[in-house]
């Protein structure tokens, strides 16, 4: 026999079931939309870059009717809609191509270097978030209630300077430093565990710099709270109240933005990977641009757009976990 005290619970229930359905459907239909919204632009960006892909590949020499041959090969005499709708079917199939320059399958490329991409993005971020958060914590310890200002404002200073760095500028540097000059690390390609150092320094240092003034910020905030009085209170050890009391209530408001950075990762190896001549997606849609070779530029773009699109969903997906009560309910 169902009671009356049941009935609300259950509905309760049912209604917060019918909030996660809806914010699931919301963000599967807003990932579908910009999805679509990036092949096209994709599409249309190549497509509008003045120059004739076929002659970049063919060379100067080559002959009209080669020229014709290929472009005709290829499609792209045919309208720019046709084109379009073709190149939707194909990436709709996993079809996305053969590289005009190279003659090889795109999709085959891209997971040759994907891999190079994405552990380079991968190890930056964890570079980024290892350095951040031990540093922001020590220097909220020890500026706490206004103390040391010199510090705070020499951690302020240089974590904005660095910041404020292109990571293609700071590459060069790096480059300039600890490869040419003092003959310490590679400076090109992937051929080892030391040829990763600088690419991640130059591309996790400025995130790692924003990071740490993040988890100094909120650091702060938790020191003054009430539970962390109560433990100072019963004389705990200090060490024990800032790790096992402080920072799991300080690092989730950090963790949240670095999941947001972890998309700027991944487009900044566009240029950093062009500094270290990096096996990479990132040097392959560049030249792929700079040669208008239609299908590889097309793809790699969308790779880059479709991982951004992903990290941020899945941080959206987080935060919902983390506290549904304002991203569930949201209308």
């Amino acid at each position: 026999m169902t009671t009356a005290a049941a009935l609300p619970t259950r509905e309760v229930r049912r209604a917060g079931d019918h909030r996660w359905l809806r914010f699931i459907a919301r963000r599967t239909g807003r990932l579908l939309v910009s999805l679509w919204v990036l092949m096209t632009a994709a599409f249309l960006m190549i497509h509008l870059i003045p120059g004739d892909p076929v002659r970049a590949a063919l060379g100067p020499t080559a002959s009209a009717e080669l020229v014709a041959a290929r472009r005709e090969s290829l499609g792209l005499n045919d309208p720019l809609i046709v084109q379009y709708l073709n190149y939707f079917r194909g990436v709709l199939t996993g079809d996305l191509g053969i590289s005009i320059q190279s003659g090889l399958p795109v999709a085959d490329t891209i997971a040759q270097r994907l891999p190079a991409t994405a552990s380079l993005a991968m190890l930056a971020f964890l570079f980024a978030v290892i350095v951040s958060i031990p540093v922001g914590v020590a220097v909220a310890v020890a500026t706490r209630r206004g103390r040391r200002r010199k510090l705070e404002l020499g951690f302020a200073s240089g974590s904005i300077f660095v910041s404020a760095i292109p990571d293609f500028l700071l590459g060069v540097a790096l480059v300039a430093v600890f490869g040419v000059t003092l003959s310490w690390l590679p400076i090109a390609g992937r051929s080892g565990p030391e040829s990763y150092i600088l690419p991640v320094i130059s591309l996790s240092l400025g995130a790692a710099a924003v990071l740490s003034r993040i988890v100094r910020v909120e650091m702060l905030g938790v020191l003054e709270a009430d539970f962390v009085r109560t433990a100072r209170a019963k004389r705990l050890p200090a060490w024990r109240i800032h790790l096992s009391h402080a920072l799991p209530n300080a690092v989730t408001a950090t963790l949240t933005l670095a999941g947001l950075m972890l998309s700027s990762l991944v487009v900044g190896t566009v240029l950093v990977e062009n500094v270290f001549a990096w096996p990479g997606l990132g040097s392959t849609i560049v030249s792929s641009i700079q040669t208008k070779d239609y299908p590889m530029a097309q793809a790699t773009v969308l790779v880059y757009g479709t991982g951004v699109l992903l990290i941020n969903t899945l941080v959206d997906a987080a935060l919902a976990v983390l506290d549904p009560r304002t991203t569930v309910a949201e209308h």
